[in-house]
């Protein structure tokens, strides 16, 4: 898929429109989001890579999704209670277990892009989380790696602290249609100062997303399934965050 926005995006995002993203990974029925296999898989078809990362109780950076353990494990209870030698011990459906994100880093390292999303559940969680990813980044080597957040704070945190990283805010507009949802998204976009936005196909076209990219924002779109979602992707965003459509 090839940007509208050639030309016109700075060379350091370039990346972000490149190629598309598999989403935590290319998963599947055999293969479990989040996990390695799923990164392994992304980077031998060629693929950048969207992950989601958590902070463990003793502050390590861990991939995963959600605030619990129930869904994607047989343990239970949220991941910042376990420690990351506790959560080296919890295997995915897959049998593998749950990475650290340095681990990805690593493997990332031959120039595979990565599309870092930070989850966070309390405010009080940002700066730390925030902290420990700029850090990250910073071993890393600036390689093709860009930080992403529904929370403008944390987009926020990177633009004060750690500017030269790529920064997005993800954003839906589901159930935010009317005018107090357009206000929050112009007010999160002021706060956030994002250098692109990821937004939910399901919103495009977007009045939004259509400003964002004549500003010379990059517009990428989550989460693609299909044919269908691919050929609206192509003519309302620039790059895709995608699934296989048979999983």
């Amino acid at each position: 898929m090839r940007s509208s926005l050639s030309g016109r995006t700075p060379e350091r995002l370039a990346f972000l429109t490149e190629r598309p993203f598999a989403h935590r990974g290319l998963h599947g029925a055999r293969v479990s989001e989040n996990g390695m296999a799923a990164f392994d898989a992304a980077i031998a078809g060629g693929f950048g890579i969207e992950c989601d990362v958590r902070l463990s109780r003793d502050g390590v950076l861990v991939v995963f999704h959600d605030a619990v353990l129930d869904r994607m494990t047989a343990a239970a209870g949220p991941i910042a209670e376990r420690s990351a030698a506790e959560l080296e011990g919890v295997t995915l459906p897959d049998g593998g277990g749950v990475p650290r994100l340095s681990t990805l880093l690593e493997r990332c390292a031959g120039g595979t892009p990565l599309l870092i999303e930070i989850k966070i559940d309390r405010w009080r969680e940002a700066a730390p989380l925030c902290a420990r990813v700029a850090e990250a980044l910073a071993r890393h080597g600036g390689g093709a790696a860009a930080v992403m957040s529904f929370d403008p704070v944390a987009m926020r945190w990177f633009a004060r602290h750690a500017p030269d990283v790529a920064r997005g805010m993800v954003v839906t507009q589901q159930g935010k249609r009317k005018l107090r949802g357009r206000i929050e998204r112009a007010l999160a976009l002021a706060l956030a100062r994002p250098d692109f936005i990821a937004c939910d196909i399901r919103d495009l076209p977007s009045p939004f997303a259509a400003r964002c990219r004549g500003k010379g924002m990059p517009v990428l779109t989550w989460t693609v399934r299909g044919a269908a979602d691919r050929a609206r992707a192509a003519a309302h965003a620039d790059q895709i965050i995608f699934e296989r459509a048979d999983d």
